[in-house]
């Protein structure tokens, strides 16, 4: 993921990088370049990455990356030419990591580069209401409109024929052509990152971003979090209820409407054409097919194949639903 936001105050020397981390450099690892932190499948050979979970035992067999952090049970999945950095708590070290290259990526606070759209150039383009701010590194497309209250805070691109409601806040977010973003939505704010050891909880950074493509609908006080090592992503004439909850690294395909109040848990990745009834919830590092439907109220906790009927918690087939509800 190439992200166009966020500062990478890379590269570092591998003896460098741990030492600013506060990790311990068990191999002594001395003069290899690193020049970011990137996921299993993109990393390069200049890269550093994580493997955590034998979930993605196949892609870290496959990663090209130069070092992994992972720890004692699982670097076996790894290739040889790898450079293992073992600890028992990978997450942390990571977390560690990705801050020393990304430390503006941790915190959300409030953007002071905002400007009232009256003192920028944008006040001859767009159609606006009243207390309209604009921040740094934004780009608005033609025929668009930003009601009452609404912030458009650093680092956002907006394209053509897109209306942007009142009170809402969009940052570190992508939006293409002909989208709506309906009142009191809060687009592109870290997700909820952070990882536990004994009493301290360390913030991971998230630098993804959110891309919502054409013809896309975000419902009234819906939130979408920006990703953390990769992009959420709602896709092609999707649309989304009002009071919807989506995490950090989620991805929805094309062609799918989700109703009120569903909370889909980060990394989740939903296919084309998935109807999702309301005040469902799909657990996280899950993978939903094309053509699913999600009846209201239910709880999804393993993959879906595509073509499915499901209902219930746990979520399972509709005729074994109803024939075991009768």
């Amino acid at each position: 993921m190439n992200n166009p936001f966020f500062k990478n105050n890379g590269p570092f020397r591998i003896e460098k990088l741990l030492n600013l981390s506060g990790l311990d450099n068990i191999n002594n690892f001395k003069n290899q370049k690193i020049n970011d932190i990137k996921d299993l499948s993109e990393s390069t050979l200049k890269d550093i990455t994580f493997f955590h979970s034998k979930k993605y035992s196949e892609l870290a067999s496959k990663t090209k990356a130069q070092f992994c952090i992972t720890n004692e049970s699982l670097k076996k999945y790894l290739p040889k030419n790898c450079n293992k950095l073992i600890f028992k708590n990978v997450l942390i070290a990571t977390a560690k990591i990705t801050k020393v290259f990304y430390p503006d990526a941790v915190t959300d606070d409030f953007d002071n580069t905002s400007k009232d759209i009256n003192k920028t150039s944008f006040k001859k383009k767009v159609k606006f209401g009243k207390n309209v701010l604009i921040g740094k590194n934004v780009k608005i497309g033609k025929n668009c409109s930003i009601g009452h209250n609404s912030i458009i805070e650093k680092n956002v691109i907006i394209g053509n024929n897109c209306s942007i409601g009142s009170n809402v806040i969009i940052r570190n977010t992508i939006i293409n052509n002909n989208v709506h973003i309906l009142d009191g939505c809060i687009i592109g704010k870290k997700g909820f990152g952070f990882f536990s050891d004994n009493k301290v909880n360390y913030r991971y950074p998230q630098i993804g971003a959110v891309i919502i493509d054409d013809n896309a609908e975000i419902g009234c006080g819906s939130t979408i979090d920006r990703g953390s090592m990769s992009n959420t992503i709602i896709g092609k004439n999707t649309y989304l209820d009002n009071q919807i909850h989506i995490a950090h690294n989620v991805k929805i395909g094309h062609n799918c409407i989700i109703a009120g109040q569903v909370g889909i848990a980060g990394s989740s990745i939903l296919g084309n054409n998935v109807m999702i009834g309301g005040q469902a919830g799909v657990s996280g590092h899950l993978k939903i097919g094309n053509n699913v439907k999600i009846a209201g109220g239910s709880g999804v906790i393993k993959d879906i194949p595509d073509n499915s009927k499901v209902m219930g918690y746990p979520a399972k087939s509709l005729k074994n639903f109803i024939r075991e509800n009768k």
